[in-house]
């Protein structure tokens, strides 16, 4: 995980314009804390900051590439992990190119001079990358499949813009951090939109996708979707099959010349993910900080404090993850540590403001969001790389709405159910606004467009047909959210995150099972229990889903109204003028749903907080 940037220009000499490197790069330091580097040419210039995990003494960027005169013809910015450099490099050799460092960043810029953009089909990894090509005046913008790496960009009065974050972009002078009806609708409705952000003229490179830039304009290819084709193999195979490409994913991406651990919550897709690599790497030796090794599996958890005596199980919260997750630490004998995190974590001010500046956006849930940069920073004490089960349940259809026919018929996206009203983030908001974003049109619209996408298989009966379209909704869009939160929050502590059930070998196999297959025995998520199932012990094998738990303190609820009543008593406070007085009162009174209200006070919070503290300018 590093930070990446840079602009192009076709007008102006950008050959001696270092103060915009530094305001390109200072924004990304907690992404790249360990060196920074640049390059200047006449018409680009890139800015870089690494967070070091593989070759720490190799792999240095921006990574150039000269000609036999000494000129530079190639130059790269690279975020990432790339899983089968070992397989380019022998392939690069053979075909004439010379290695100076045993990185996977001189794989990606050989693969790049002899295959062009098209280097990115051959990648196997998690990967956002910048390549000038000063041969040809061409500046090359390549993100990998499902998005694991942010990598946005501006055309602007002269040129183009490019950074890992917004933020970069507009310390740089790039372009101004302002958000219009189109970036509420964005913020408000849930569901990403490949290839746009929330705020005005900023894009981010659709995964997936390679983006190029010269004297001739912008462009836009498509180098990976989700293909359909028919799945041939009887249950036992594919079974088999599943284990085999996970336990493969895995391996491959516990490489690291870091300290490197496991999330480890107790729930299946963490669990089997902590087994197969117990398994297959319980020989290799595990690095420390302080420089020492030994074998141990390191483990991470959290859980809030309250619960461990107040805890109310529902349908989506049935249990704690706590003895679940030391119960399969016993079972793997991992080195276990458990931050135990309470209602005054979730409600700093501070913690949150953290949250809104990292994520550049506001965000409903913050107390998810709190925990989540909590555990990263607990993480981070004593490993720079953390692999977690990430994009299991949007794969292997684990979320309850996956079986729920309301939901699947709805003609919504799943996770916005029958009575779920696809405005309750924006809940407190004017009601002319509210009226003027159309927010439950916009998802609509949205939604038919997604929809469009789905490849189809003229074989497929009713049910596999719809659990294709579930699959590939939540492959294409509610993963961005959870991958997005995962990179967000690691990288505001330097935490790098790995996630294997996103490996493109396992997802393009497992997209086209059949829904039988996926769901035998009425379980959830049952294609991935039995591919693990003599790794696990029984009560997690057969473990209801829970999700990251949600903090059920009333102390947490009753913070967030007094901020909310802070909020609107403030008369300088920049949102109060966008809220429903009556809604608000409401709210605080207590006489509003619950669920409804802790969402929309931790938006209108959020709002504040980036208009007030970051500069953002909302123009609806």
């Amino acid at each position: 995980m590093c930070g990446i940037a840079g602009m192009v220009s076709f007008t102006s000499e950008l050959t001696e314009r270092l103060e915009l490197v530094d305001k390109l790069s200072e924004p990304l330091t907690l992404r790249g804390p360990n060196e920074a580097g640049h390059w200047t040419g006449r018409h680009a210039l890139i800015a870089f900051r690494r967070n070091a995990v593989i070759d720490l003494d190799g792999g240095r960027q921006p990574m150039v590439a000269a000609d036999a005169s000494g000129s530079d013809i190639a130059v790269l910015a690279y975020t990432g992990e790339i899983f089968n450099t070992d397989e380019l490099r022998n392939e690069l050799s053979a075909r004439g190119h010379r290695f100076r460092d045993h990185s996977d960043t001189a794989v990606v810029l050989h693969s790049y001079l002899e295959w062009g953009e098209h280097c990115a089909e051959r990648l196997r990894g998690m990967f956002a990358f910048t390549v000038w090509d000063e041969r040809a005046g061409r500046l090359v913008l390549i993100r990998d499949r499902f998005g694991i790496y942010p990598l946005c960009y501006a055309e602007v009065t002269d040129g183009l813009a490019f950074a890992s974050e917004p933020k970069a972009l507009f310390a740089a002078g790039a372009c101004r951090p302002v958000v219009g009806q189109d970036g509420l609708r964005e913020l408000l409705a849930f569901t990403p939109t490949p290839g746009d952000t929330v705020f005005r003229g900023v894009s981010e490179v659709v995964p997936g996708q390679v983006v190029t830039y010269d004297r001739t304009g912008l462009r836009r290819r498509t180098y990976w979707r989700l293909e359909v084709r028919e799945h041939t193999d009887d249950y036992e195979t594919t079974v088999r099959t599943v284990r085999e490409l996970l336990e493969d994913a895995v391996r491959t991406q516990l490489v690291a010349d870091v300290p490197l651990g496991l999330m480890l919550s107790g729930g299946l897709d963490s669990s089997a993910l902590c087994a197969i690599a117990a398994k297959s790497g319980g020989s290799r030796r595990s690095a420390h900080l302080d420089g020492s090794a030994d074998d141990t599996l390191r483990t991470y958890s959290m859980e809030y404090g309250y619960h461990f005596d107040h805890f109310r199980p529902d349908e989506q919260f049935p249990a704690l993850d706590s003895p679940y997750a030391h119960l399969m630490s016993r079972h793997l004998g991992s080195d276990h540590r458990e931050l135990v995190l309470g209602a005054a974590d979730a409600a700093d001010p501070a913690r949150q403001l953290g949250v809104v500046a990292a994520m550049d956006r506001p965000t409903a849930r913050l107390d998810m969001y709190v925990a989540a940069q909590r555990l990263s920073a607990s993480v981070r004490e004593t490993s720079k790389v953390a692999v977690s089960g990430d994009g299991a349940d949007e794969l292997f259809g684990g979320y309850r709405w996956f079986r729920d026919p309301a939901r699947a018929a709805s003609g919504a996206f799943p996770w916005f159910g029958p009575g779920h009203r696809i405005d309750e983030f924006g809940d407190l908001l004017d009601r002319g606004l509210l009226k003027d974003l159309d927010l439950s049109g916009y998802s609509t619209e949205r939604y038919t467009a997604a929809l469009a996408e789905v490849p189809r298989l003229d074989a497929d009966v009713a049910v596999d047909r719809r659990m294709r379209e579930l699959t590939y909704l939540h492959m294409t869009r509610y993963v961005r959210v959870t991958l997005d939160r995962k990179d967000r929050m690691g990288a505001s502590v330097a935490l790098e995150g790995r996630v294997p059930f996103c490996d493109h070998p396992l997802v393009e196999y497992v997209f086209n099972v059949p829904s039988s297959m996926k769901t035998a025995g009425g379980w959830e998520k049952s294609l991935l229990r039995a591919a693990v199932a003599d790794l696990l012990p029984a009560e997690v094998r057969d473990r209801k889903k829970s999700p990251f738990p949600k903090v059920q303190d009333p102390a947490y609820d009753e913070a967030l109204r007094v901020r909310l009543r802070e909020l609107t008593r403030d008369s300088v406070s920049p949102v109060a003028a966008l809220l429903d007085p009556a809604r608000v009162d409401s709210v605080l009174s207590g006489t509003d749903e619950p669920g409804i209200s802790r969402l929309s006070i931790e938006m209108a919070i959020g709002l504040d907080l980036w208009v007030r503290e970051l500069g953002v300018t909302i123009a609806a």
